[in-house]
């Protein structure tokens, strides 16, 4: 039945109806991990570790520089510290006492090659040369140009050591010594990428140089000055390239190198041209000159290096005056590192492959297990909804989830044609009751219907309040002019208007009348402006007066009167404005009974909020008020009396006693029960004073 169903689903149309069956969507939910988000991952990992490769490549080559750079400092001022040692020595001191010029150049020569240096003097005050070693060919004076002097001297014969590095030129080494200025002498190899030079030759030398001052007997201050041509000094270099890299530690079939340059051109290196020479005279790249030497910076990158590329950190060496004279650089090869990233670079590219093609067969037959069922249960959904609900997916009820579906979907649709026939009986059940329920509705828009125009009654009502408010201020003018001319009338008439005494009475009376009914209208439309005469009422006493007056109505009905009369506290209110409210009460009461009842009146001491004051009550036996219209009941024109009626309100009763109470300070609420009647309580204050007006 399932290939059936199968068979039977029509084939999807067009590639993006393809894209989203369920098969395609499997699969790649299946390879999306391993094709996609796998090399995507591995692309950053591999991003991120080649950029901390080459960082920390970096780091070591800025390494090695620091202890290159240490080792010349060290060579400075242990150049320092010999010269200084034996300017204070007992031996130069007795020499320097003989002052004998042939024993000193004896005892300079001597202990010149004892300290390793390539040239030692002695200068006086005038800085005029003492003695030398090397003794030059003709003595002329001193190295250097006529007059001046290098800061190394002129800061010792001031008494101040100091040690520096310097270039010389080649008069100024040929001077110190012939064999000095032949070591400086180099011939230029042609670079690729330097910068462009007509020189041949480079024949300065750069001179590590010490200055310390020392005394002579009879002639007071005098210099000894010491230094050290660089120029291929192939043991100093040697010794940076042993201290940087000893053995062991770059991989297998890398290099270290170390070079000094004076400016862009290398006078003393192990760079190899080819084997067994040194890279004497070749020049560094111009895009290395101009950051070292033109801009001052410290240069730590990848560098090609006279004939391959190196991992290389140049620095610029400064001389006495500040001046960019030469670079200090160290560097290893770079492609033995290359090749073990692409050695890694590599094993991860075929772990992956390895993983791929293992976990893909075994992705791709997991993801038909699951979308085969699926394509079943779509197909036979497909059937169902065309009508046959006999079809069935035919899957058995296997252990993985996808196959229980299927099975609780066979099942699923064996209760659907069930309940297909139950639904059907039941259609024509819910048919009468929407006719029913159509009749409910139809009884509750009448409804509606009716408290719209009660609504809109109250409306106009509202609406009829404002404007009896506005013309009842308008009539009193009028009135006031007809009753002044009145009485002007009858002043100016006097004794003459006894004949018409009567008519005048009667326009008297008619005016108080108007003048009566504006009144009640403005206190209709704006009670608190006609608030009455305060005083102390007695509970019982404007009970009685309130019941006498509503006697009329008690007699036409069988309604009973209890009265409960506790109280001994009298209440500051107008009497007329607390029999109007119990009236209000009393007659809604008996409307409430028309087919008889009891009528209960209580009054008791009773404080609120703290204060002392009287609770009155008024409790009727009739049939209540609904819970859903018990919150409204002291809305204006709210009434749950039938309108136009004999016994018709317009709602304005109970808005009128609430305003009342709550004007003279109380509370007013009600009560009511299901089937119990209503019960209307107001709180008044204690008369605790005099009376007053308000």
């Amino acid at each position: 039945m399932a290939s059936q169903g199968a068979a039977a689903s029509p084939p999807p149309r067009g590639l993006f109806a393809r894209l989203r069956s369920v098969r395609v969507r499997l699969l790649a939910i299946a390879l999306l991990p391993t094709l996609i988000i796998l090399p995507a991952v591995l692309a950053l990992v591999v991003t991120w570790w080649t950029t901390q490769f080459d960082r920390l490549l970096i780091s070591k080559v800025n390494g090695d520089l620091t202890i290159a750079r240490q080792y010349l400092d060290r060579l400075m001022e242990r150049s320092d510290e010999t010269l200084h040692a034996l300017g204070d020595s007992v031996a130069f001191a007795r020499v320097a006492g003989a002052g004998d010029a042939a024993a000193m150049a004896d005892f300079l020569n001597e202990r010149r090659k004892a300290m390793g240096l390539d040239f030692l003097y002695l200068l006086d005050a005038e800085g005029r040369r003492i003695a030398a070693s090397p003794v030059p060919a003709a003595d002329e004076g001193r190295p250097g140009a006529a007059g001046v002097l290098w800061p190394v001297e002129a800061r010792a014969l001031k008494g101040r050591a100091s040690t520096e590095i310097d270039v010389f030129g080649p008069a100024e080494l040929a001077r110190l010594s012939p064999e000095l200025a032949n070591r400086a002498h180099i011939a230029l190899v042609p670079t690729p990428g330097a910068v462009p030079t007509t020189r041949a030759t480079e024949d300065r030398g750069m001179v590590v140089q010490s200055g310390t001052p020392v005394e002579l007997p009879g002639t007071g201050r005098a210099a000894l000055v010491g230094g050290l041509l660089l120029n291929q000094n192939l043991d100093f270099i040697d010794t940076i390239n042993d201290l940087v890299y000893r053995p062991g530690s770059l991989p297998e079939g890398s290099a270290g190198t170390a070079t000094l340059f004076v400016e862009d051109v290398r006078v003393s290196t192990n760079v190899r041209l080819f084997e067994g020479r040194r890279a004497l005279g070749t020049r560094v790249s111009q895009e290395v000159r101009d950051a070292v030497l033109g801009e001052g910076r410290v240069w730590l990158d990848r560098a090609f290096v006279v004939n391959d590329w190196y991992i290389s950190a140049y620095e610029p060496v400064v001389d006495s005056h500040g001046r960019r004279i030469g670079m200090l650089y160290v560097g290893f090869l770079e492609a033995p590192f290359l090749a073990l990233k692409r050695a890694s670079l590599a094993a991860v590219a075929v772990g992956f492959l390895l993983v791929a093609l293992v976990a893909i067969p075994v992705l791709l037959r997991w993801a038909a297990a699951i979308f085969r069922p699926l394509e079943a249960m779509n197909a036979t959904i497909a059937q169902v909804e065309t009508g046959a609900l006999s079809a069935r997916t035919g899957v058995p009820a296997t252990s993985d989830e996808i196959g229980r579906v299927a099975h609780h979907l066979d099942a699923m649709l064996d209760l659907l044609q069930e309940r297909d026939a139950e639904l059907r009986r039941w259609t024509d059940e819910l048919d009468r009751r929407v006719a029913a329920r159509t009749r409910e509705l139809q009884d509750a828009n009448a409804e509606l219907a009716a408290t719209q125009r009660q609504l809109i009654m109250s409306e106009k009502l509202a609406a009829i309040g404002e404007i009896t408010a506005g013309v009842a201020h308008e009539i009193n003018n009028p009135v006031a002019v007809i009753q002044g001319n009145l009485d002007v009338a009858r002043d100016v008439l006097g004794p003459a208007v006894g004949p018409v005494k009567t008519e005048f009475n009667l326009i008297d009376q008619q005016v108080h009348r108007i003048t009566v009914i504006v009144s009640k209208l403005l206190q209709f439309a704006r009670p608190a402006e006609f608030a009455g005469h305060l005083e102390p009422v007695a509970p019982a006493e404007v009970v009685g007066d309130a019941l006498l007056l509503v006697q009329h109505l008690l007699a036409r009905s069988e309604i009973a009167v209890a009265r409960e009369e506790a109280a001994t506290r009298r209440v500051m209110m107008n009497r007329v404005e607390v029999q109007q409210v119990l009236i209000n009460l009393m007659v809604n009461a008996i409307h409430a009974m028309p087919s008889g009842g009891t009528l209960t009146l209580a009054t008791a001491d009773a404080d609120q909020g703290g204060l002392p004051g009287v609770l009155f009550r008024v409790r009727d036996t009739g049939a209540g008020i609904p819970a859903e219209r018990i919150a409204r009941v002291f809305d204006p024109f709210f009434t749950t009396k039938p309108q136009g009626g004999a016994e018709g309100g317009t709602g304005l009763g109970l808005s009128i006693s609430y305003t009342l109470v709550e004007r003279a300070g109380g509370t007013m609420s009600v009560e009511s029960p299901p089937g119990a009647g209503a019960a209307f309580a107001f709180w008044l204050p204690e008369a605790g004073g005099a009376p007053g007006c308000a």
